[in-house]
């Protein structure tokens, strides 16, 4: 068969970037403990004198991309076998040409094996953290209790010119129907529905927009055209409310996330306690801590696309 490196090295970052026990594996037999027999952990091929064990190939399937996860047993069993059989092969004729011995090369394995070593560290070390439980307790804490973030729910009526928002604030005046003169005369794709934007919070509009809605109370108009890029706005607050908190699996993710990198901070943290390190520059010459660069400061997010 075709030796394709590519899922040699999809599965090592796959392995290297997913918590273990978060990983997904294609329905081959799961890898062995290293408590278990010889017995339970045959060997499935030898190439040379080099043994490929079934951990080593139910290793293999765990870090495969997703397509490959649908496949049966059956089918995938065959594919990974010649794979490490290939890969062993490669391995003893890289030897016996002598590039073990190249110093490029060890330097490449070195790297490699350090790698491997960090990623099993935080592997073992944050995995066991990110359980439901400390996410649930996470939302509890920062999300479930916390006062929701205020909102309007609004109506609008878009024209092109300020002329236009002033007479139809004049008819309104008079008790002109807002709903009405909104499907009659809005430019808006929501003129249909009278202009009705629903809930929404300040910061999802334009802040032009926002500024001249929060302003309002229940009921009230505004009192002059509010003018953005989308043209002249006539704008009614229909209610206020607090916003809801997210449910749990909306924030789910993310509050995992957090956890995550709370954790793997403290690896390092506790990796670099009571080590010595010193940094230098491309030149060699030592980089003094007056010499770091601060981090730039975050983009600022782009204009809100809703008027």
């Amino acid at each position: 068969m075709q030796f394709d490196c590519r899922i040699f090295i999809v599965a090592a970052a796959a392995l290297a970037a997913v918590p273990a026990h978060a990983q997904t594996a294609p329905t081959t037999p799961a890898a062995p403990s290293t408590a278990q027999t010889p017995a339970a952990d045959p060997i499935v091929a030898r190439v040379g004198a080099e043994e490929i064990h079934l951990s080593d190939i139910s290793a293999a399937a765990q870090g495969l991309p997703a397509q490959y996860h649908n496949m049966s047993s059956e089918a995938l069993y065959p594919l990974l076998l010649d794979q490490a059989i290939d890969r062993d092969a490669l391995v003893a004729y890289a030897r016996s040409k002598g590039l073990d011995k190249d110093l490029n090369v060890q330097r490449e394995m070195q790297i490699a094996a350090n790698q491997v070593l960090a990623d099993e560290l935080m592997r073992r070390e944050v995995s066991p953290q990110l359980t439901e439980t400390a996410i649930r307790a996470r939302y509890d804490q920062t999300v479930a209790n916390k006062p929701g973030e205020e909102e309007v729910h609004a109506r609008h009526i878009l024209v092109s010119s300020e002329a236009d928002a002033t007479k139809i604030i004049a008819e309104l005046k008079k008790g002109g129907d807002f709903v009405a003169i909104a499907k009659a005369r809005s430019t808006d794709p929501g003129a249909k529905d009278g202009g009705d934007l629903g809930f929404f919070k300040k910061g999802d509009m334009l802040p032009e927009f926002a500024d001249a809605a929060f302003a309002l109370k229940p009921g009230q108009i505004s009192d002059k055209p509010v003018k953005t890029q989308y043209g002249w706005h006539v704008i009614k607050v229909e209610e206020r409310r607090a916003a809801p908190p997210p449910t749990y699996a909306e924030v789910h993710d993310e509050l995992r996330q957090q956890l995550i990198q709370e954790d793997v901070q403290k690896v390092l943290a506790d990796a670099r306690s009571g080590l010595k390190v010193e940094k230098f520059n491309p030149d060699g010459s030592p980089i003094r801590a007056t010499d770091t660069a601060q981090p730039p400061p975050a983009p600022a997010p782009p204009a809100q696309q809703k008027p």
